[in-house]
């Protein structure tokens, strides 16, 4: 059975509850005026379709991402298209942002459970030209943005033709403004690369910076197969332990540019509590987690949670 049929029959077992977790975690802490009952997230990827919505919490999330959503639904590129690498604790993807549509998830997120906070997680239609992207964006955020917490806008993933173009500054901006535009209150984040340069993150602090958008969300997944042992050819973003070193970079740099008040959302290779700790040491406000639960098993994320919520580690 391939990873993905894996990954979509879980889903749908804990949609139905077949599947539970060890319980809520309460580590409170309040970030952009929210209060996140604790600061471990489901990272975006895993809950396209807002399917699982009411399950979070009971898993030890403090809050989830949803989507990618995009404005047109869309298939995605073909199967299979997802890769466990259990020998380097990693995934390998090519999805290509899948999912049902803005229109169809809209819905499910009007009846959303209390006890966690949610944001969405928009991103381009493949359909959709890059010149017309503004407008691709402007209608998923209108669509999702009232039932969200925050809104993160995707231009990072690697399996979208040209979709990391509009992390530069021109394009980018021109995303930002319009949503701005549209709603000047909703937190509004960006999701980048790990295999953007320094210089490159220094132009998207700038940015966050100058619209006074609320933060970052650092990292997606990568498309550099370095120290990778298990199938480097297999084309996709790299997610998992392989990326921790380049996650914690980039936490470091984006934290030190952008300024004071601003949050910084990190995932990318947080597989255990130790890992998990260093992020919130080097600037961390909250983290969001994926692979670290696919290969930790169902109690990770409350694990996670516990520990940071302890003042000292479990050995």
């Amino acid at each position: 059975m391939d990873a993905e049929t894996v990954h979509e029959r879980i889903l749908a077992a804990i949609e139905r509850g077949w599947i539970k977790g060890p319980g809520p975690v309460s580590a409170p802490v309040t970030r952009f005026g929210v209060n996140f009952p604790n600061p471990v997230g489901l990272a975006a990827g895993f809950d396209k379709n807002a399917r699982g919505l009411h399950a979070w919490a009971s898993f030890g999330f403090g809050f989830a991402e949803i989507g990618t959503v995009t404005r047109h639904a869309q298939p995605g590129n073909e199967r299979p298209r997802m890769f466990r690498l259990p020998e380097d604790q990693a995934l390998i993807n090519r999805l290509g942002f899948n999912n049902e549509g803005a229109d169809a998830v809209a819905p499910r997120l009007e009846n959303r459970p209390k006890n966690l906070v949610l944001g969405v997680n928009i991103g381009k239609s493949k359909v959709t030209p890059l010149e017309q992207a503004a407008d691709d964006y402007a209608y998923s955020f209108q669509r999702l943005k009232d039932a969200a917490d925050y809104v993160t806008v995707n231009v990072s993933s690697p399996n979208t033709p040209g979709l990391r173009t509009l992390q530069d500054r021109g394009p980018l901006s021109q995303i930002l403004w319009r949503l701005r535009e549209m709603d000047g209150t909703k937190p509004l984040f960006i999701k980048i690369a790990p295999d953007l340069n320094d210089e490159q993150i220094a132009d998207v602090a700038a940015l966050v910076n100058d619209l006074d958008i609320t933060g970052v969300v650092a990292t997606n997944t990568t498309i550099s197969r370095v120290n990778l042992k298990q199938d480097p050819g297999q084309e996709g973003g790299l997610s998992g332990a392989p990326l921790a070193g380049r996650s914690r970079e980039v936490l470091a740099l984006i934290r030190q540019q952008l300024d004071a008040g601003r949050t910084v959302i990190n995932v990318g290779g947080i597989h255990n509590e130790e890992e998990a700790r260093a992020r919130f040491v080097q600037g961390a406000d909250l983290i969001q987690v994926y692979t670290g639960w696919v290969y930790g098993g169902p109690d990770f994320p409350a694990r996670i949670a516990r520990a940071i919520a302890s003042p000292v580690l479990p050995r």
